[in-house]
């Protein structure tokens, strides 16, 4: 009992050690992130004239679906940021000549990463669908209220669903429109025309829809594969307008996407459908993307343990590199998971567990070398693919 002591304070240690990087690293990775959909969130802000209260409910209705890649990422660089500063420091030396080596370690290491795939796992079963379900419909909401900014006079808008709509003139208190002409192309093979003097917006909250009534005018379709032309003439007349469903617009007024759906939806989809189509493949992408998204973070963490520790404060650039470098490896193996799996091609099963297979054997390769003492020269390779590089490519200004 006594020699278990002096390794239970070097668990503390390192879970308290490895707490304040990852904060960091989520606030910082979050920033970036949010920095991504800059463009959209300004654009939304001058065409709407959003407040400052909606503004920040689209930047925490965005997050859930960066900490699902953000999480996964700190506890890699918090624990790879720790074990190298405690390599430079001399600390891993110290520790190492008390009799506590590399495998006592990983128990603090196994109980920081289980956090975060607890918090990876809740971002991805509920946080994820929640927020990309209430972004849709703020921005449906905020569509509809400020319809004055989505139609613009005398140009032919295209913000509607299968309708392009041109009017002279729109008075933004009473929504009076002038001069209405509409070219409604939802229906297959008929093109349908509608003039009218004047008209009305009208919200259908609810179904995330727009209505627009129509004075006097005349209605024109026109049937394409029977070769006719049918006129007629009304005093009052509704159509209904959907707002298009960009990739984070609208609601789906359809089936609702794999992507927003909870855990038990998704089993429900999963076992009502009868045909593989490729909704039902998102579906079991998303399925499996909720369980091996979290074990990354376990994965993760024990791939950076000897990284840090082998490296010495004169390569810890290396280290950070390296560990950047895994990640994205990480990152190109899920996303091209992602792609053939929703076609089928690539067994979904596969695609989102082959990530955390291959860290998973790398992570288990270098704690056995660090373990027994044997480190891999990771720069000797790095010199000769530069020295091959600068020999067989064409210098400037000569020709190959």
């Amino acid at each position: 009992m006594m020699n278990l002591w002096p390794v239970t304070i070097v668990h503390r240690y390192l879970l308290k050690e490895f707490f304040l990087p990852f904060l960091v690293n989520i606030a910082f990775f979050s920033f970036v992130f949010l920095m991504t959909q800059i463009l959209e969130i300004t654009n939304m802000v001058v065409n709407y004239n959003l407040g400052l209260f909606r503004i920040v409910l689209i930047m925490i209705y965005t997050l859930p679906f960066f900490l699902e890649f953000v999480i996964p990422m700190s506890v890699m660089l918090s624990v790879l940021l720790t074990f190298l500063k405690l390599s430079a420091d001399n600390e891993i030396t110290a520790l190492k000549a008390g009799g506590i080596g590399l495998y006592q370690l990983l128990p603090s290491v196994i109980v920081f990463s289980t956090i975060g795939c607890l918090l990876t796992a809740t971002i991805s079963l509920w946080g994820l669908p929640w927020g990309q379900t209430n972004f849709k419909r703020l921005a449906v909401e905020t569509a509809q209220q400020h319809l004055d900014a989505v139609i613009k006079e005398r140009t032919f808008n295209d913000a509607f669903k299968g309708v392009m709509l041109y009017v002279s003139h729109l008075d933004t208190r009473s929504r009076l429109l002038t001069d209405v002409f509409i070219e409604d192309q939802r229906t297959p093979n008929i093109v349908t025309t509608v003039v009218a003097p004047s008209g009305n917006l009208l919200n259908d909250v609810v179904r995330s829809r727009v209505v627009l009534r129509l004075y006097n005018g005349m209605i024109n379709q026109v049937d394409v594969q029977r070769r006719s032309v049918n006129t007629v003439q009304f005093s009052t007349y509704d159509i209904t307008l959907d707002l298009k469903q960009g990739k984070n617009a609208a609601v789906e007024s359809g089936d609702k996407n794999p992507r927003d759906m909870y855990f038990p939806e998704i089993l429900q989809l999963l076992r009502e459908t009868t045909v593989r189509d490729g909704r039902y493949y998102k579906a079991l992408m998303e399925f499996h993307k909720k369980f091996s998204l979290p074990l990354a973070c376990l994965v993760m963490g024990l791939l950076a343990t000897p990284l840090g520790i082998q490296f010495k404060s004169a390569r810890r650039s290396y280290g950070i590199a390296l560990g950047l470098g895994f990640f994205l490896l990480y990152y190109v193996l899920l996303s091209a998971g992602l792609v053939f799996g929703e076609t089928g091609l690539y067994p979904p099963v596969i695609g989102m567990w082959l990530p955390d297979v291959v860290m998973a054997g790398i992570a288990a390769y270098l704690m056995v070398r660090v373990a027994q003492e044997r480190p891999i020269d990771w720069q000797t390779p790095l010199l000769s693919a530069s020295i091959w590089l600068r020999k067989h490519l064409p210098k400037p200004g000569k020709s190959s």
